[in-house]
């Protein structure tokens, strides 16, 4: 290819809107679980199909195998106290806490963590309005762990 050429290609390259994903805004939310079972944000509203960089950090001090934690969204009306009944019956533990044969009732799911630990994950919020609940599945959490994502 010849220099003007290759410079013409870059310069096409730099200036084409971006299609698909790319153009896609995400939005970030930062959730903390602690030793007290709770998470910091109780609810927080999404539009239909957006796209939820949710990042949840454990800022506990407990030891994982006692006292971790995960972030579960469940899909419409897979409520968390049924769900994290479900975990226990399912054979879920502290070192299973959320069983694969649950993973049909999710939207998204972090892993469990210990004290310091973060993790984010990525997803498009359902295109359907209504409330949403999340929940910790570690043995026991669910009963206080919950909170509420509502698309509208």
């Amino acid at each position: 290819m010849n220099k003007l050429l290759s410079s013409t290609v870059v310069f096409l390259s730099l200036f084409t809107p971006l299609t698909g994903e790319e153009n896609t805004q995400i939005r970030e939310i930062l959730i903390t679980g602690n030793d007290a079972m709770q998470f910091d944000l109780k609810k927080f509203e999404a539009k239909p199909g957006e796209t939820i960089r949710l990042t949840f950090k454990n800022i506990g001090s407990l030891p994982k195998i006692a006292m971790g934690h995960n972030l579960v969204v469940l899909k419409k009306d897979v409520h968390a106290l049924s769900f994290g009944q479900k975990v226990l019956a399912s054979g879920g533990s502290a070192s299973n806490p959320l069983p694969k044969s649950l993973l049909g009732d999710i939207i998204a799911h972090t892993n469990l963590l210990g004290p310091g630990e973060s993790e984010s994950i990525t997803f498009n919020t359902p295109n359907q309005s209504g409330e949403y609940e999340y929940v910790c599945t570690f043995p026991g959490h669910f009963a206080m762990m919950r909170g509420k994502m509502i698309v509208k």
